[in-house]
Order: structure tokens, then sequence, then C-alpha cells
């Protein structure tokens, strides 16, 4: 081989094709206006209607380390988790996933004092190694949500998604459905009639999939139960009707009877909202130990967010419910920008603060650094180009042609 062909080869090898400083890890994006005013501006609605019931903001940190985070029912997310390491400690860290493990341990430790009822409330960035759904792309998401911890009651259940509903209907979010389960249910059941270890993660997986025929199958003498309880889903009252005359030993039963209490007292909050009921769905509850629901936007595929009940960190009851505020602006229309309007070099200041206290944005002219580049016609052009819509010359608004 000639030294050409060597030094052709070692260029292939080694050299990198430029780099963009526009490029991003796969997963992560720039979010621009008017995309990122929506957020914070509807970030803003949801968590005003959530201090409106009494949940009070916290703010947990974004990392925590491995072994505080990733313990209790945050195991689940271990295999979602980024990790490094702190240079101080030697520790290993983890970005967090999901928000609600940290509310989790927040409650049992700095709050563990606090009255109960205790309602919090949070929003922030999470990330995660590969996104949740087929549809989302994304993995730094946001969360926003309410954790209400202490009670354990149907009307609990009912108040966290009450409030989660006022949230959705005060941000104008169209057609919003509220589809609940009870993923202990079928396990519970499983276990009372004494069906092989081995053959349950096989018959859940038929229950997920609906697939009658396999559950039939697999079943045993418990078959026409679980086709039963598969055929008991849909809307809330039919759906009901049909678990209540399904026949179910104790435990499973008392779950049922649950989920039935916790859509009366949803009902009785909010008569309109609409409510589905799938009694054996269980895929993503994983730590949850009551009622569960993902909320959707009708005619939409991706979820809005989703909740539930589970157990904080010191076995303490609590129920929450957390949207996704990247993918729920993505059913509203995008928020109003700022009527702009451009600060002439001799605009008064004190209207241009009673402008901006009134909702308006102002732009103060900059020096250009030209002389001959002043004037009127200059302001003129300078605010058309800034897309501001009056000038502000002295104590004067002028709407701009």
């Amino acid at each position: 081989m000639t030294g050409a062909a060597c030094g052709a080869i070692g260029r292939s090898m080694t050299d990198d094709p430029p780099f963009s400083p526009a490029l991003l890890p796969a997963g992560f994006v720039d979010l621009l206006t008017p995309d990122a005013r929506t957020e914070a501006e509807g970030v803003a609605t949801l968590m005003g209607v959530f201090a409106s019931h009494g949940y009070d903001r916290v703010r947990p940190p974004l990392m925590e380390f491995e072994d505080t985070l990733l313990a209790g029912s945050g195991a689940t997310l271990a295999d979602q988790s980024f990790r490094v390491m702190d240079p101080d400690t030697r520790k290993m860290m983890v970005l967090r996933p999901d928000i609600t493990p940290q509310i989790a341990r927040m409650a049992a430790t700095r709050l563990g004092a606090a009255a109960r009822p205790l309602r919090v409330s949070y929003a922030g960035a999470c990330v995660v190694v590969m996104p949740a759904a087929a549809e989302e792309s994304g993995r730094q998401i946001m969360q926003a949500g309410i954790e209400l911890i202490g009670p354990d009651s149907p009307q609990a259940d009912a108040e966290v998604m009450s409030v989660g509903a006022e949230a959705l209907a005060q941000l104008g979010v169209p057609e919003v459905s509220f589809d609940l389960t009870m993923p202990p249910l079928v396990p519970a059941l499983l276990e009372e009639a004494n069906i092989s270890a081995s053959v349950r993660p096989v018959l859940m997986r038929a229950l997920d999939r609906k697939d009658a025929a396999a559950v039939a199958e697999l079943g045993g003498t418990l078959s026409d139960t679980l086709i039963a309880l598969l055929r008991a889903a849909g809307p809330a009252k039919q759906a009901l009707e049909q678990l209540a005359h399904i026949s179910l030993p104790p435990r499973a039963r008392a779950f049922s009877e649950r989920l039935a209490a916790t859509v009366a007292a949803l009902r009785k909050a909010n008569p309109a909202l609409r409510l589905t009921v799938d009694p054996v769905e269980f895929r993503g509850w994983k730590y949850h130990t009551g009622v569960c629901v993902t909320v959707f936007a009708v005619g939409r595929a991706e979820e809005l967010g989703r909740g539930g009940r589970y157990l904080s960190s010191d076995n303490e009851p609590a129920c929450g419910l957390t949207f996704r505020p990247d993918v729920l602006f993505r059913t509203i229309p995008p928020a109003q920008a700022r009527q702009r309007i451009y600060l002439a070099p001799d605009a008064d200041a004190q209207v241009a603060a009673r402008l901006r206290a009134e909702g308006h944005a102002t732009l103060a002219a900059l020096p250009s650094g030209t002389p001959h580049l002043t004037g009127p016609e200059h302001d003129r052009a300078e605010a058309l180009r800034l897309g501001c819509s009056h000038i502000l010359s002295g104590a004067t608004c002028t709407k701009l042609d």
C-alpha cells in the first residue's frame, strides 16, 4: 500500500465532519416562541388552578443520588434514568425521569411533620432515556402536577382528578376524557384463584392485548370471569353496571367497589366530565396501588397526563396526577404575543411604564452608531422591522398604518 493511500485512509477514519453549533443530542430540542411562550403561560395557568385548591408549590432538585431517587417506588424508573458521577462524593447521581418519587421522598422527610392532608404541586423538566410512547420523540420532558398525601378514600381520588379537570378547562383543552382503571384488581383475582405463577405473566399480557381467545385458553376455570372483565370496558356507567354483575372473590370485589365509589365521587364533583373505565388495564402502572387515570383529548392518541393512587416513601397513602405540558399545549392555540410598542428616543418613561403595566411589550430605541440614521422615519422603519404595531414618541402613542 502506498503512502498516499495510507494517508487517505487515515483522513477518512480520523477527520470528523464539520460540527454544527445547532446540532443537539437526539431527543433534545430548542423550544422557540410561540411554543416556549405557550408552555410558560400554560404552566402558569395550571399552577394557578392548583394553588387555588390549596396545593402549595414545591421544587425538587433536577438531580439526586441514585440510592435515594431509585429507592422504593422509584426503582421502577431505573431503566429510564441517566446517571452521572458526582465529582465530590464519587457517588452516582440520577437526572430525574419523573417528579412523583421526589414528592414521595419529600413527604416522608422534609414534610413529614406537615399537617395532613398534605397538598403539593410542582412543575419542572425531567430527562428520560427513551420516550414513553412511540408517538413521542423527546427525551427532555416537562411535568406539572399535584399530589394529595395522607387520606385514602374515593373522595381524595376524585379531588385530584377534579382539580385536574378544572385546570384543563381553564386552559381551554377541548373534549377531555378521563380513562380510569384499577391495576391491582386482576393480580388480586389471579392470586385468589390460585392461577400458577408461571401462567400469570402470559395471561396478563393476553389481557393487555384484549386477546379473548388467549385468555380463554390460559384462564382455566377463571376464563369466563376474565372475559367478562374484558368486556366491562367503555363509558363509565355501562362498564360499572357490567362489572357489578361479575362474580369476584373478596379482594378483587373490594377493588371493583373502590373503583365504582371513585367514579361516583367524581361524577358528583363533575357531572359533565367524560369518564371511561377499563378494569383490566395495567400497562405502565408499576407501583400504583389503587384507582389510576389516563387523560386524553378526544380524537388524539397522545396522553395529556396520568396519575393514580400509590404509597409514599414511608408507605403513607397518596394520590397524584401529572400532566405533560409539552403534549398538552399542542391541543390548544398558541399563546398570543403581547402587542409591541416601539419607544422612540424621546418616549415618556411614565407612559411607557403604564403601557407595560397594561400588558404591552415596549421595545426601546437603541443608538445605531450611524448619525444620519435618526429621526421619525428611521423610528418608523425600526418599529416595522421589529414587528411593532405602535410608536410612542413623547407621551403620544401612534398606531402604525
